[in-house]
C-alpha cells in the first residue's frame, strides 16, 4: 500500500520564524507523521525575517515563474526550498518581493498590522494550490495552520473542485486564537479573496455582518477542524459547535500527535466508506 500524502500549509514554522503556538506545532507535526509512515510536504511564506543564507534556501527554478492574480494584478511567484537535516524533511517557501520582503511577518516595527495583509493572504493561498498542482503531487490530507491559510478550504471546494490532483484530498483547518481579520476592510477583502470559479456566496462565508470572519469561513469549507489553542473566541466555537464537522479538541498532553494521526485516518476512512 502506498504511503498517504499529507500537505502541511502554515504561516509560521520554527526555526524559520520565531517560536509560537503555530510555529512549534508546524515544526513538530510533519516530522512526527513522516516518522509514522506518511509522506509529507510543507509550504509556508518566505518572510523577510527568514535568513536565506543561514537556513540554506535556494530557488526551485522548475516551480518558479508562475503569476498569481490578486485584485486583477499579476504578482510573480518564486518557490524556494530548504532542508531540515535533523528531521530529514524539506520545506518549500512561497516568495514575492511585494508581499514578503519586509522583515515583519504581519506587523510593522511599530506593531501596526500591514495594510495589505488581505492581499498577502489571497496571494499565499492561491499560490499554494498552484504550486501543489505544479508539483504533480496529489495529497490525501491538506492541513492548514493559521489565518493566512484560511482561504485554501474555500478555493479547494470551488475554483479547484474539478482539479484532478485535489480530487481525493481532505482538508483540515486548525483554529488558533490569533488573526488579523479585525484590520481587514470587508469590501476590500471580498475583492481580494475572489477569483474565477469562486461564487460570491462562498466569499461571503468569510464575513459576519460588517466584519471579516476568516476562521468561520474556513470551518464552513473544511472536512475536519482541529482546535489548536486552549482559548478560542466564543463566536468561532459557536460556529464550530453548530456545524457537523469532525472536530479534534485541544490537547497538549501525552502523545497528542498520535491523536492527529488518528484524526487523519478517520477522515480518510470516511472517504473509503462513501
Amino acid at each position: 500500500m502506498s504511503k498517504k500524502k499529507v500537505l502541511i500549509v502554515t504561516q509560521e514554522m520554527h526555526p524559520y520564524t520565531e517560536s509560537s503556538e503555530i510555529a512549534d506545532i508546524s515544526r513538530q507535526l510533519p516530522q512526527y507523521i513522516q516518522e509514522n509512515g506518511m509522506e509529507i510536504r510543507v509550504l509556508m511564506p518566505r518572510f523577510g525575517a527568514i535568513n536565506e543564507r543561514r537556513h540554506r534556501l535556494h530557488e526551485v527554478v522548475r516551480l518558479s515563474g508562475m503569476n498569481i492574480i490578486v485584485d486583477d494584478d499579476d504578482f510573480p511567484l518564486i518557490i524556494k526550498v530548504a532542508s531540515l537535516q535533523e528531521a530529514k524533511m524539506q520545506v518549500y517557501f512561497l516568495d514575492n518581493d511585494d508581499f514578503f520582503k519586509r522583515r515583519g511577518l504581519f506587523l510593522d516595527d511599530k506593531g501596526v498590522s500591514f495594510e495589505d495583509n488581505a492581499d498577502r493572504t489571497a496571494f499565499f493561498c492561491k499560490g499554494v494550490l498552484e504550486t501543489v498542482r505544479k508539483f504533480g503531487w496529489a495529497p490525501d490530507i491538506i492541513h492548514c495552520h493559521g489565518w493566512m491559510t484560511s482561504l485554501i478550504p474555500m478555493y479547494l471546494r470551488t475554483a479547484y473542485s474539478n482539479e484532478p490532483i485535489f480530487q481525493r484530498a481532505k482538508v483540515i483547518y486548525s483554529v488558533y486564537n490569533e488573526t488579523q481579520e479585525h484590520t481587514f476592510d470587508k469590501g476590500e477583502f471580498v475583492v481580494k479573496a475572489s477569483m474565477n470559479g469562486v461564487p460570491d456566496s462562498a466569499v461571503q462565508a468569510y464575513t459576519s455582518g460588517d466584519a471579516v470572519a476568516l476562521h468561520e469561513g474556513a470551518i464552513a469549507f473544511s472536512d475536519g477542524v482541529v482546535v489548536g489553542s486552549a482559548v478560542t473566541e466564543d463566536q468561532v466555537m459557536q460556529k464550530l459547535n453548530a456545524s457537523d464537522k469532525p472536530v479534534l479538541p485541544y490537547n497538549r498532553t501525552g502523545e497528542f500527535f498520535a491523536e492527529y494521526m488518528d484524526f487523519y485516518h478517520a477522515l480518510l476512512a470516511e472517504e473509503v466508506e462513501h
